[in-house]
């Protein structure tokens, strides 16, 4: 008698590896989105902390975000002061008394699917629509 496996016993455990990576791959992107969006919050709390470290200083808020990546000392690193940080792009604007920042996924639906704004409050808001978030959105827990 050969010693070897059957053809319904290989094809059995090529099920049950598929049955597998079905119910673990969507855990395993939705837990990357997660990230992603924690990320992003992160972001642009440290934004927000530059800005207004940045208006302590000088008579306005930052104009965009390349002005706080580039001071001396830069208040935030150059990858985040380029715009585009693990899955997300920011944006700021600053003005005398006021600014604004945002996230927005790169890819809406792959790399996140909420879009984040902050402003001089401090309180960082969410959108699910691919728009900009309003100050009517629900807040986030800081």
């Amino acid at each position: 008698m050969k010693k070897g496996f059957t053809l319904v016993e290989i094809m059995i455990v090529v099920a049950i590896i598929a049955l597998l990576a079905a119910i673990a791959i969507p855990s395993f992107l939705r837990a990357r989105l997660n990230a992603n969006e924690s990320a992003a919050v992160s972001a642009l709390h440290t934004i927000s902390t530059a800005a207004q470290s940045y208006r302590s200083v000088n008579p306005t808020y930052p104009g965009a975000l390349a002005t706080l990546s580039n001071a001396d000392p830069p208040y935030i690193d150059s990858v985040l002061g380029g715009g585009t940080k693990q899955g997300y792009s920011f944006s700021l604007e600053g003005y005398t008394y006021t600014f604004s920042a945002t996230a927005r996924p790169v890819t809406y639906g792959r790399t996140g699917v909420r879009s984040f704004y902050v402003d001089e409050s401090g309180i960082i808001r969410y959108t699910t629509a691919t728009a900009s978030a309003t100050a009517t959105d629900p807040v986030l827990e800081q």
